[in-house]
């Protein structure tokens, strides 16, 4: 058994983040037989299979999960030296992929990104809205914004602070079907909140956390929770860093009904390494609480 190349390794990492020869191929700007033949080679040389091909595509066997972490810490390793050599400690340039929840993705990190970006002219963000978990092993995102710590994996986390929801509706949803003074009330109200099997973390499932009824219009997204709302159709638990977007609504039950949750910022451990990104870390942790604050301000 020899030992994998470096470029063997690079187009390895590609498929098993892409799970197939052509959107790895996209990536790599290589054709799909090209990405084929370096894997057959790179599984002659270890002398076992990497991948299971399937329908739905290339799959890693365990050998190829294991071989993915250390080809994964490569990676950062090779990054964090290109920062040394070209000053990325004291600039920030190049791509960084931040994936995060809807709710921050619309209507917090743009204008954070933004002011960072507005610092360094070299940087290009690319901001990745999902109502998922991401796989930061695949290289979805290199960091990404969540509402809880992870509990497994290589990963760093940081709190990034908190923030606060509360009930609101419509002004002209109210003024026709009423305004609820007590929970009990929300009984003859229509209710606005996410598709029950599509929440992907406890800390989104806002209306059982406060003994709320059936939902009555449904969504996995946020801003379509948020405009369903605006559009007079029921009531909705709101970001209150959200509201400003959204003069149509009105916040309802005050202190009565309040929640509070946070934000957290997860890296892979490797990534540590790369100054880039970790300078990147340090900007988004100083300024998305500020941006918090300032928008809960004005509700």
């Amino acid at each position: 058994m020899s030992d994998p190349k470096w470029d063997d390794l690079r187009v390895f990492l590609a498929v098993a983040r892409e799970e197939s020869l052509s959107g790895a191929g996209r990536s790599l700007k290589l054709d799909p037989a090209t990405v084929g033949r370096r894997i057959a080679r790179l599984e002659g040389d270890l002398s076992a299979p990497l991948f299971v091909k399937s329908p739905q595509g290339y799959a890693l066997t365990p050998l190829g999960q294991r071989l993915l972490d250390k080809a994964a810490a490569m990676e950062s390793a090779m990054l964090g030296l290109r920062d040394e050599v070209t000053g990325g400690a004291g600039v920030l340039s190049g791509q960084i992929r931040l994936g995060a929840p809807d709710g921050a993705a619309n209507y917090l990190l743009p204008q954070v990104c933004s002011a960072i970006c507005a610092d360094h002219p070299g940087l290009e963000v690319q901001l990745v809205a999902l109502p998922r978990v991401f796989n930061l092993s695949k290289r979805e995102a290199d960091m990404a914004v969540t509402v809880s710590p992870p509990a497994t994996g290589r990963l760093t986390v940081q709190k990034l602070g908190d923030y606060r929801l509360h009930l609101a509706a419509s002004r002209a949803y109210l003024d026709r079907a009423g305004r609820p003074s007590c929970i009990e009330d929300l009984k003859s109200h229509k209710i606005i909140g996410y598709i029950a099997d599509l929440i992907f973390d406890k800390e989104l499932d806002y209306l059982s956390a406060i003994g709320a009824p059936r939902v009555d219009f449904a969504s996995n997204s946020v801003s379509v929770q948020l405009n369903w709302a605006r559009s007079g159709a029921g009531v909705v638990i709101a970001h209150d860093f959200a509201l400003p977007a959204a003069p149509e609504l009105e916040k309802l039950l005050g202190e009565a009904v309040s929640l509070t949750r946070s934000f957290y910022l997860v890296r892979h451990a490797d990534d540590r390494k790369t100054a880039r990104l970790s300078r990147f870390a340090e900007e988004l942790a100083g300024r998305l609480p500020a941006e918090i604050a300032r928008l809960e301000s004005l509700t």
